[in-house]
């Protein structure tokens, strides 16, 4: 099992004022799925969606990762299993605009302390995967949005992730650039990436195997465990 959540939760301390984002949540998802988590504003889907990035911690329950409690470790070791086993994709790219799109794909493996005729390599590899080998050279204000987009997908799957999550990664484009990104989300997870993608749109959904939704910090339904006549624990009568 790649990811077992066992009653995680978040909890927020506001001006003496307790809010929880994310109410006691438990879910598995095994190696090789494709993955939505749907929800309209505050349901908690960015809350957990940064919680199964290593980038914050759950206030309680336990957090498993390839077998490994990521709930405990250690902030160097987050920082490395998120630079080597998950890739990231936001809606505003995140690209800096002062290097090339090769050398924002190349970041990853700066961090990892990779040689640098190692990265120029993999990156141009990493582009040619997004089909933007041509454009290697070019800054990112000289690129599209959906070209930025495929940017940032090369630059999350550089490192060959285990886990590639994707947080709207279609808000920001047209229809037309948004249904490129999410046919190469498809062409990568048919190579054997599992990923997971927060959105609010059930087009976008649509695209995965399995939707979780949430709702005012709980999941509240899992179309793949209610189809196999499963439900989360949190929903047995």
């Amino acid at each position: 099992m790649l990811i077992s959540a066992r009653g995680i939760s978040r909890v927020y301390g506001v001006d003496g004022v307790q809010l929880t984002a994310l109410k006691a949540t438990s879910f598995e998802i095994a190696e090789g799925e494709f993955v939505a988590i749907v929800g309209t504003s505050g349901s908690g889907k960015s809350t957990l969606m940064n919680l199964l990035g290593l980038l914050d911690r759950p206030s309680s329950g336990a957090l498993f990762m390839e077998g490994r409690n990521c709930s405990t470790l250690g902030d160097d070791e987050r920082a490395r299993r998120r630079n080597q086993r998950i890739g990231f994709v936001f809606q505003s790219y995140l690209l800096l605009p002062r290097l090339t799109a090769c050398r924002n794909v190349e970041l990853p493996l700066i961090y990892a302390g990779t040689p640098k005729w190692e990265r120029k390599e993999r990156a141009l590899e990493a582009m040619h995967r997004v089909g933007l080998s041509a454009k290697a050279d070019r800054l990112p204000c000289q690129l599209s949005g959906g070209e930025q987009q495929r940017v940032a997908i090369a630059r999350a799957i550089i490192c060959n992730p285990a886990l590639l999550l994707a947080d709207e990664p279609t808000g920001a484009l047209d229809s037309v650039s948004g249904r490129g990104v999410l046919d190469l989300l498809d062409s990568i997870h048919r190579q054997g990436c599992t990923i997971i993608m927060v959105t609010h749109d059930p087009d976008v959904a649509s695209q995965a195997q399995r939707v979780l939704t949430m709702r005012d910090g709980e999941l509240v339904s899992d179309s793949a465990q209610v189809q196999a006549g499963l439900r989360p624990p949190e929903l047995a009568n």
